[in-house]
């Protein structure tokens, strides 16, 4: 699980308050300061491409839903929302909608052995953490 900015930034706020302590050990002050560095660089790549990344995977998870017809399903109100508001929190609340009826459709191609929709929604289940993956990541 990766954590939100907001808490991650709190976290290093709380550092920062922490080091300014006079008793502080110099290698305790600047192994925090590294760590706090380094969170900072990757909060900011999260929060740099977190709209684009949930307008894409928004996107992606509606053209799957659009073949919810194949499982006798039909998730249309679903598919013919857009993502006009592009505040975070607006986009983290459709995302988790979306991804809610992704969950439901999943299961009905597996009962229906809907193969090719199946191997769809695996394939952008894979895309999605392909997505998260941080410029830093070794893998």
């Amino acid at each position: 699980m990766i954590p939100a900015v907001p808490a991650v930034l709190a976290e290093i706020a709380g550092i920062a308050l922490r080091n300014t302590m006079p008793d502080v050990h110099p290698a305790d002050r600047a192994s925090s300061l590294g760590l706090s560095a380094a969170l900072l660089g990757m909060a900011a790549e999260v929060w740099d491409g977190m709209a684009a990344r949930l307008v894409e995977e928004n996107r992606a998870i509606r053209l799957l839903l659009a073949r919810a017809g194949e499982v006798g399903l039909d998730f249309a109100a679903l598919v013919v929302g857009s993502d006009e508001d592009l505040r975070i929190s607006a986009l983290k609340a459709s995302n988790g909608d979306l991804r809610a009826a992704l969950i439901d459709l999943h299961a009905a191609a597996e009962t229906k052995a809907a193969g090719g929709l199946e191997a769809a929604i695996w394939a952008e289940l894979l895309a999605s953490t392909q997505r998260r993956k941080l410029a830093a990541s070794p893998v």
